[in-house]
């Protein structure tokens, strides 16, 4: 589905059913889609970048062509009965790279890139109410993301940063040290570097391969930290690079 292939004429995603002109190829292909008895399916946006579900709706035919054309995430409303884009209130869009359909073709993902945050709340995302958080007692908090490993690492170790502004350096664990001691983090982190090129040159097993990586993972993401940099900022450098080759965005690099 390329933007090429798409027409979609005269009206904003804001119009109601049956006025969006559909191009014959998005026809045919919006067609394989199985509808519900209401002529809808289940979209849901999902952060390009970190993965985490931004939020779900519903899709008519003509929300999802508006969202093929504007790339711009677009929903079908109950209340109001017509389309609506994420963020033509708030300016808080969801900028679509892709659109999946599952195998079964009844729901519809947008992988996109959020403007700012999803809910109303301010949140990040819509799901932020963990059941197992609940269960123990523990308030909702808004600021939590539905991470993936590698974020939920990147919560643990920004969470001892803040006992170091909160708590003083009183309280030590491996991940204070290595925040506190710039020479330290920068020495293990050339260690760790070191012993994972060592599991190749000595033709070791891959379960060995993948300790070491992850022992260099954490600890260069300790690093990014200590610089202030999300891990989402290096995953959308390496999304940026995906549709170049390795040539041209060395050279770009030197340019800038």
């Amino acid at each position: 589905m390329t933007s090429s292939a798409v027409s979609i004429m005269a009206h904003s995603a804001r119009s109601l059913p049956g006025v969006v002109a559909i191009d014959h190829k998005v026809e045919t292909s919006l067609d394989s889609v199985k509808w519900d008895s209401n002529g809808l399916a289940v979209a849901i946006a999902q952060n390009v970048d970190t993965g985490a579900i931004l939020m779900q709706g519903f899709a008519n035919k003509e929300a999802l062509a508006a969202t093929i054309s504007t790339r711009k995430a677009t929903f079908y409303s109950h209340s109001r009965s017509s389309l609506w884009t994420k963020g033509e209130t708030s300016v808080n869009f969801i900028n679509v790279h892709d659109i999946f359909l599952d195998c079964d073709h009844d729901s519809a993902i947008y992988l996109g890139k959020p403007d700012g945050p999803t809910c109303h709340t301010g949140a990040e995302t819509y799901y932020f109410s963990s059941i197992y958080d609940a269960l123990q007692g523990s308030k909702p908090n808004q600021d939590r993301q539905v991470v993936i490993t590698l974020y939920s690492l990147e919560d643990t170790i920004n969470r001892h940063k803040e006992e170091i502004v909160t708590e003083g350096s009183g309280k030590t664990s491996w991940t204070i040290k290595l925040l506190l001691d710039n020479h330290l983090l920068c020495s293990k982190i050339c260690e760790e570097a070191g012993e994972l090129v060592q599991t190749l040159h000595g033709n070791e097993d891959k379960t060995r391969a993948a300790s070491e990586m992850a022992d260099l993972l954490y600890h260069a993401m300790v690093l990014l930290s200590v610089m202030d940099v999300k891990m989402e900022e290096v995953l959308e450098v390496l999304r940026k690079r995906f549709s170049q080759s390795g040539i041209v965005e060395k050279a770009s690099r030197k340019k800038s």
